[in-house]
């Protein structure tokens, strides 16, 4: 009896392989294929680990081209830019200013005394050719802020999500980056060759 179930599992085994078999090899044909394709650049891209360098590259081009000399002595020096507020003395300092940090809210202060006002959360997705894709590359989400605030800076306030200082930003780090933006400004005064 055992002899006879064993005999039977093994045809059972025997036939469900034959059967299978077909199915199995268009599986791996089909993963073969993905494999390929990926690989070879067609369909869905493969990892590329310059891509990322070489579009913060372009992004950095870009950014350059767009915003003026102090401000791009300013991101390359320091890593972020500061944008001025609307002055309500025309001759007279802004009342207030902002700092664009790369993938962070935008901080507004008060250059006079370096008090923190807010952060204004806004979020620039790349879009690329098939929808969102996620992350611009830093330089990219620099200049959407910086066209955005200096093209329509009420909008982009009124639309912006707006928190007290610290959420997401550190505080200890904004001053910090104030009193680093004071040197620089010394410096470059000081120095007319980096003008």
């Amino acid at each position: 009896m055992t002899v006879a179930l064993c005999a039977t599992a093994i045809v059972v085994l025997a036939l469900l392989w034959e059967v299978s078999l077909p199915w199995i090899e268009r599986r791996l044909e089909i993963r073969r294929a993905n494999r390929a394709r990926t690989r070879d650049g067609e369909g869905i891209p493969g990892y590329d680990p310059g891509r990322e360098r070489r579009a913060e590259q372009r992004a950095r081009e870009l950014l350059r081209s767009c915003v003026n000399d102090e401000e791009w002595a300013m991101y390359r020096d320091l890593g972020f830019i500061r944008v001025e507020g609307r002055r309500t003395i025309p001759s007279g300092p802004p009342p207030y200013a902002y700092l664009i940090y790369p993938h962070k809210p935008i901080v507004a202060y008060v250059p006079a005394s370096g008090r923190l006002l807010s952060e204004y959360c806004v979020d620039f997705p790349d879009m690329g050719f098939h929808g969102p894709r996620g992350r611009l590359p830093a330089s990219d989400d620099v200049l959407a802020k910086w066209m955005a605030l200096t093209g329509d800076e009420r909008r982009l306030i009124s639309e912006a999500n707006m928190h007290l200082p610290g959420r997401q930003v550190d505080p200890g780090r904004v001053r910090r980056d104030l009193w680093r933006l004071q040197l620089w400004e010394r410096e470059r005064r000081s120095d007319p060759a980096s003008l």
